[in-house]
């Protein structure tokens, strides 16, 4: 007979958990806040964002105003919430690399929908449909073809991609009105934060909670510290990972629901490269490649990080042709110091002989 999983309050005792944001023990103990706090994975990203602004605004006071900081936010907020539903894949030792292209074809699939003269906000919901639909659609080629995800996806970014293309000949398809409810509110700002930016904290809200506090959360990081044991203690995992590209696809939509509305138009070559910036986002956030822990906060700050990189390249007006050298640098940088603050930790926490 099969043990049954334990349930989500039972991840602070497990050491394959992966808790987000911190270590665990067989016996729970309490930390003053200052150590939870300083022991988050992702407190190195956020200290190199606030270093990184202030460096940026020392040179160009302009860059610390509160609506070119705000601008920097909704800015990142399309990888951004790609790179949330990636910090889930990532737990398991997964990747989708057609998130990119399932942004362009959501983003596509809204717009067209809209033309069609349905309202927007029914096309926005239909259009997240269309995303879970291109996410679930990598799991079974993950599942009954026993391709591994980095094959499927790398087949369906292409796939997807070309679909887009194709279907839009290659030009821009316009959304919803700029006098529709839909693009006032997306297109707007809420307290000076675009739209898209304030999702991103609702959606990091959300996915910190569910990875966090449910079972589906604990089963991701138990499949990724240990895929065998999680399947002899009868976690379902090709169900789990199932529904983890699903949600992965469902943020793509999101994200091209968000794009829409707030740009006024659908590009078939929107979100090119997005797939690597979002995995990029989220293991410099402090979700770790070999699967097992992941940080949903680390992801998005990850993200806001590379938006951050690429304004400051435009204030010192550096060439475009070194964009993507300078974003390169910084991911290589900042993966370098995770790994090595990462095995300083291993070998201060092991026992002394």
């Amino acid at each position: 007979m099969k043990a049954t999983a334990p349930t989500p309050a039972d991840t602070e005792q497990s050491p394959a958990a992966g808790v987000e944001g911190g270590s665990t023990a067989s016996t729970p103990r309490r930390k003053n806040p200052l150590s939870a706090v300083l022991g988050q994975d992702y407190l190195g990203v956020a200290i190199a964002i606030v270093a990184l602004v202030l460096f940026i605004g020392a040179f160009h006071p302009r860059f610390l105003e509160a609506d070119q900081l705000a601008s920097v936010l909704g800015n990142a907020a399309y990888i951004g919430v790609l790179a949330c539903g990636m910090a889930f894949l990532l737990a398991m030792r997964e990747l989708d690399l057609s998130v990119g292209s399932i942004f362009a074809v959501s983003a596509l699939a809204c717009a067209t929908i809209i033309q069609a003269g349905i309202n927007p906000w029914i096309a926005a919901i239909l259009t997240l449909g269309v995303g879970a639909v291109l996410g679930l659609n990598n799991a079974l080629l993950i599942r009954v073809v026993a391709l591994p995800s980095i094959v499927a996806t790398l087949a369906t970014l292409a796939l997807y991609r070309g679909f887009g293309l194709a279907f839009s000949e290659g030009r821009q398809i316009i959304g919803a009105p700029l006098d529709h409810s839909f693009t006032k509110i997306i297109g707007g700002s809420v307290l000076g934060v675009p739209f898209p930016g304030l999702m991103l904290i609702v959606v990091v809200v959300i996915l910190t909670i569910i990875l966090r506090l449910t079972t589906f959360g604990y089963r991701v990081r138990s499949i990724g510290s240990n895929p065998e044991a999680a399947e002899f203690s009868g976690i379902p995992v090709h169900r789990v990972r199932t529904q983890a590209f699903v949600l992965t696809g469902l943020l793509g939509g999101l994200a091209g629901v968000l794009s829409v509305g707030y740009l006024g138009s659908a590009d078939p070559n929107t979100g090119t490269g997005y797939e690597l910036q979002a995995i990029a986002a989220a293991v410099i956030g402090g979700t770790a490649l070999a699967g097992g822990r992941a940080t949903v906060i680390g992801a998005a700050l990850g993200a806001i990080l590379l938006g951050v990189v690429g304004t400051g390249l435009a204030y010192f007006r550096v060439p475009i042709q070194w964009n993507q050298f300078a974003l390169g640098a910084v991911i290589l940088l900042a993966v370098t110091l995770d790994s090595f603050v990462r095995s300083r930790r291993r070998r201060s926490s092991r026992p002394a002989l």
